[in-house]
């Protein structure tokens, strides 16, 4: 079996196959999305779904935000051929809600209204403190955009059998135009759906080839780690320090990824901001316990498709695929249930892609036209209707700006680009988040030395890292170029604490006091809710 897989390798499956059963899914989230779309006429509708959603359903939409392609294919891929070290990263992603729960979630809801900037300019100077929220969620927004397009590219040669750049930056523009059309007619509410839809659709089908890998190993999962072991000749697969294990210098880096990981996602703007579609702090807290419970399911099975995979389908194969190995959950789905399941799994991962880009469209928009717009550019009195309108003009420009970006990144190493929107979410904007919500004495000189200060020092950082320059995994791959002086690949060990520095500092240094009366009203709204935006419908 495995030789004739080889064989197959190169395009598995059937492409049309595969086009069929993504085009049925593009169908009937259309229609979804076409029926939400009804109620868009506030800026309430269109930002947070006129905060109409149950926590159970904005946990699964949550979830569908969260379980990106970099979850899926990426974490699989990792286990298949690093193991232990692979599944750190489902480790990491998973205690990050804890995070997201304990610190964050339900003072948010309380405090904002439509975005991340609502809640830190709160008791600061409006204007500089929007436009620094508004930077950094455009920033981390950004990045998070061009891997998941780059993503899709590279993921295309092996599902549709696309190999030539053209074709797969047809599809990246595909992808790209989808998106917009999703976001521009479903504005949050529509976006919800296909969030919810396509996180029952892939923990489904991460289900499905979790139960049928253990069915082929008695159910038992010692046999499978023992035929994961037999497959790859390699018995540390099953040891700590495959990847990470190395050097003393790994083993920082993997310190730094797992501070990323972990603070980053409670600063995530496109995760925070599903916290506003809920009626009330209660249902915020809900929606990120089911969410938790979701993504912790999936990440579970992601450990027994990784095994699967190094087991079925070899290290080697893997690593040769087209889409190296991003390949994993595919060719492992190819091996168990031939081109049906292959198809399957290849709407699934395009849905996945669509799914978190809708999402990411949607929070730039909504940072732009919410809180540079309306907030600065119009003093807090847009118009009726403009902000909407503003709003759906910055989808279309992030849109193409999107899909030039990914056509541009494509083939490059894109997990770099995951790793840096972490790496700036946790810089920039959680110290601001933790100071605003629980330092009294926080100022705005703290909060812009703080986000400035992170987003540029975790740029800085990665742009003189091994993942730009000087190894063979980096983005510009010639010997030539050389600039890596900094020798870690996530600077979250370094950003992430000067961040907090800087916002203490910028705060002791600061002779202007801000409003007493306005921490004192914060303080009051983030702990009991009293005077935060109600569910403007049911």
């Amino acid at each position: 079996m495995m030789l004739h897989f080889e064989a197959a390798s190169a395009s598995p499956g059937e492409p049309w196959l595969n086009i069929a059963i993504f085009g049925a899914f593009v169908a009937i989230t259309m229609i979804i999305v076409f029926r939400a779309s009804r109620n868009n006429k506030t800026a309430a509708d269109y930002y947070a779904a006129g905060r109409s959603f149950t926590g159970g359903q904005n946990g699964s939409a949550i979830a569908g935000d969260y379980l990106s392609a970099a979850s899926f294919l990426g974490i699989v891929g990792a286990i298949a051929i690093t193991g232990y070290d692979g599944f750190l990263y489902s480790i990491g992603f998973l205690v990050a809600w804890l995070v997201a729960l304990l610190l964050v979630a339900e003072l948010l809801r309380n405090t904002g209204k439509f975005t991340m900037a609502d809640v830190l300019s709160f008791r600061l100077k409006q204007k500089p403190v929007r436009i620094a929220a508004a930077t950094t969620t455009l920033v981390v927004c950004f990045f998070y955009l061009l891997a998941q397009m780059a993503g899709a590219g590279g993921l295309v040669s092996l599902l549709l059998g696309v190999g030539d750049q053209l074709g797969q930056a047809l599809v990246i523009t595909v992808v790209g135009a989808l998106m917009i059309l999703y976001v521009l007619i479903g504005g949050m509410k529509g976006t919800t759906w296909v969030q919810i839809i396509k996180a029952i659709l892939l923990i489904a089908g991460a289900g499905v080839m979790t139960v049928w890998v253990l069915a082929l190993n008695g159910f038992n999962f010692s046999t499978l780690l023992d035929n994961a072991v037999a497959a790859t000749g390699n018995p540390e697969i099953l040891n700590p320090g495959m990847k990470y294990g190395v050097s003393e210098i790994a083993k920082v880096d993997f310190l730094s990824l797992g501070l990323a990981l972990v603070l980053g996602t409670a600063a995530l703007p496109h995760v925070l901001m599903r916290f506003y579609t809920v009626p009330t702090a209660k249902e915020a807290r809900k929606s990120v316990v089911w969410a938790i419970w979701l993504i912790g399911i999936f990440y579970v099975f992601t450990l027994v498709l990784g095994y699967g995979a190094a087991a079925l389908v070899g290290a080697d194969v893997i690593a040769a695929a087209p889409g190296g190995p991003n390949s994993a959950a595919p060719l492992l789905a190819f091996e168990l249930g031939g081109p049906l399941l292959l198809g399957l799994i290849s709407a699934i991962a395009f849905a996945t892609i669509l799914a978190v880009v809708a999402g990411l469209t949607i929070t730039a928009a909504a940072s732009f036209a919410h809180d540079i717009y309306a907030s600065v550019v119009k003093k807090g009195k847009p118009a009726a209707g403009a902000e909407v309108k503003v709003a759906r003009r910055t989808v279309v420009i992030i849109g193409i700006v999107a899909i030039i970006g990914g056509i541009g990144a494509n083939g490059q190493n894109v997990a770099f680009l995951v790793a840096l929107a972490f790496a700036v979410a946790a810089s920039a904007n959680l110290p601001t988040i933790v100071y605003s919500l629980f330092w009294k004495r926080f100022t705005t000189q703290g909060a812009l030395w703080s986000m400035y200060g992170g987003l540029a020092s975790a740029i800085i950082l990665i742009i003189f890292s091994p993942v730009v320059s000087g190894s063979e995994t980096s983005m510009l791959k010639t010997e030539s170029i050389d600039f890596a002086i900094f020798p870690l690949s996530n600077p979250g060990i370094v950003s992430i604490p000067l961040a907090f520095f800087l916002g203490w500092l910028g705060t002791v240094l600061d002779k202007k006091k801000e409003d007493p009366a306005k921490q004192s009203e914060m303080e009051v709204r983030s702990l009991t809710g009293v005077g935060a935006e109600k569910a403007t419908q049911h």
